[in-house]
């Protein structure tokens, strides 16, 4: 993937924490990338593409891997106020799945474009 069509973003913060692979979808990136210049700040990348060797994955049943083992999603660190921004804007420009986990000290928004049923679909952790 030609990771310079995304300049705000690099290979190794969004490559599975556990393989070091980075299979992200190239259409997912490029929907990120502008969603990263509407919204105008920084995006703090926790999690992008997660290999379905990574523990988290191994460890789900048969057919339940996430949709980050299919690199169109990823989970952005944030406050309330920027979580808000986030889901906000990405409802807006097509994201499929939003989830938002604001407790605790591990806060994040996940966003996705997976194409599955029932979509689009909003949760939180």
């Amino acid at each position: 993937m030609d990771w310079s069509k995304y300049p705000n973003f690099n290979e190794q913060e969004f490559a599975c924490s556990e393989t070091g692979e980075c299979n992200m979808s190239a259409a997912f990136m490029a929907k990120l990338q502008e969603l990263r210049d509407v919204y105008g700040q920084p995006m703090t990348i926790t999690s992008g593409y997660r290999s379905p060797k990574h523990s988290i994955e191994a460890s789900k049943p048969t057919g339940k891997l996430s949709v980050h083992t299919r690199g169109c999603a990823v989970d952005i660190a944030c406050n309330g106020q920027q979580a808000h921004e986030l889901m906000r804007l990405a409802f807006q420009m097509g994201f499929t799945g939003i989830g938002v986990a604001q407790k605790g000290s591990a806060r994040f928004v996940h966003l996705d474009t997976f194409g599955g049923a029932p979509r689009p679909n909003v949760w939180s952790y």
